[in-house]
């Protein structure tokens, strides 16, 4: 997520500094509810849970989790804005690489994971109906009741036309998939193990209850953990001290994917690195980061279940999986690269009409693209099966090198 207000820092203790804007009432209320559940299963696990179990009952934990409490948090009334949020031009972009995809298919489906508030679904059949290349069904997989009635309001309020084609899904197809499944900040959300590499051990950095609030303590790694980071210190040279995360669960999800593709292509556009680059020595404390009212900062345990906590993907880990349960890097590279590659900047012009329109696109490509925006720590990765035409998103920069 891009933040796009001021950025400031908070103290290790939890206590924010002034210029986080204060929770309302009802929001410190809804907090403590969610506290007081995860203090209950610290209680039942004994006193400690690791971190991804933490950040999963902050974000998901039924009726009270950042996802699944009903709040917006897209947009400028939320906490976050993504690139479909940004402008239109994201969304034609990927239906120009989309298209040329669905033209070779025999089934012309597309599946996405959190639709959001569903603009880039709206913007994106706009599109392909422009170019004459709508799918059979547009399937939305989506956790939240509140972002799919949001969902479905836009829909009937902005393109009607596209209802029938509309097919929600509480979980992945039971079936064989034929399409593009699209992914986008779907894998930083995802939860993460922490962990800590100091005297030449590996220790898992779990979070307990204590003085009333919740601390870090480290433990001894699972064995899932132990090895992960073991098979990480081969490749990279961490430096005492080292913290940083890892995401077990990502691996599982790209398997699942892989067992319902039959033939098409899963596109993943998220923050991330190749894991050299991730597990860079000057990386000293990961990756993760917290998401308040367009604020960033990096303390999980300040404003729970009111905040989004991500951390960022290891590309490589992403290719091995992928590798593994039998799909195909067919492209890595920058949304930068991606997106001009897809004709952004001749897609910008065909759509400005008016010196506003110009303007607004000019502003949009910047955010988009510039180095210092999403353009760079973006990135697109794009694993396919059975699909064996070049894509043209990839064409400009193929950073499948440095993975």
């Amino acid at each position: 997520m891009i933040p796009i207000a001021s950025r400031w820092s908070v103290f290790s203790s939890g206590e924010f500094m002034t210029t986080l804007p204060a929770p309302s009432s009802a929001a410190r209320i809804h907090s403590e509810k969610l506290i007081a559940h995860i203090q209950r299963e610290i209680q039942l696990a004994g006193g400690l849970i690791d971190f991804a179990h933490f950040m999963n009952l902050a974000l998901y934990a039924p009726g009270l989790g950042y996802y699944t409490a009903g709040t917006h948090k897209l947009g400028r009334s939320g906490d976050f804005v993504t690139a479909p949020e940004i402008s239109p031009l994201f969304a034609k972009c990927l239906a120009k690489q989309f298209q040329a995809i669905l033209i070779t298919l025999d089934k012309k489906d597309i599946l996405e994971f959190g639709a959001g508030s569903g603009i880039f679904a709206k913007d994106l059949l706009l599109e392909l109906e422009q170019l004459n290349s709508l799918p059979q069904h547009y399937y939305i997989l989506e956790v939240s009741a509140e972002l799919r009635d949001r969902q479905l309001r836009r829909f009937a309020a902005e393109c009607p036309q596209f209802l029938s084609r509309i097919i929600w899904l509480d979980s992945l197809p039971k079936t064989p998939f034929t399409g593009i499944i699209f992914a986008n900040e779907v894998l930083d959300a995802m939860p993460v193990h922490r962990f800590e590499w100091s005297e030449n051990k590996i220790k898992e950095c779990c979070v307990a209850w204590e003085n009333k609030q919740f601390i870090w303590q480290n433990q001894t790694p699972s064995a899932a953990l132990q090895e992960r980071v073991a098979a990480i210190l081969q490749e990279c040279v961490l430096p005492d001290f080292y913290r940083s995360e890892v995401s077990l669960m990502q691996g599982a999800w790209i398997h699942s994917i892989a067992d319902i593709l039959q033939q098409g292509v899963l596109f993943l556009v998220d923050y991330g690195y190749g894991r050299h680059e991730y597990y860079h020595p000057e990386r000293q404390d990961g990756t993760l980061t917290c998401f308040y009212q367009h604020h960033h900062h990096h303390n999980p345990f300040t404003l729970i279940g009111l905040q989004d906590i991500t951390a960022h993907v290891d590309f490589t880990y992403v290719a091995e999986s992928a590798d593994q349960a039998g799909l195909q890097v067919v492209g890595f590279t920058s949304q930068a690269a991606f997106l001009l590659a897809c004709g952004l900047l001749e897609i910008s012009e065909l759509s400005s009409h008016h010196e506003i329109d110009k303007y607004t696109n000019n502003q949009a490509i910047k955010t988009l693209t510039l180095p210092s925006q999403m353009g760079e720590i973006v990135k697109v990765m794009a694993l396919g099966k059975q699909v064996e035409i070049p894509l043209s998103g990839f064409a400009l920069q193929d950073r499948r090198g440095n993975l």
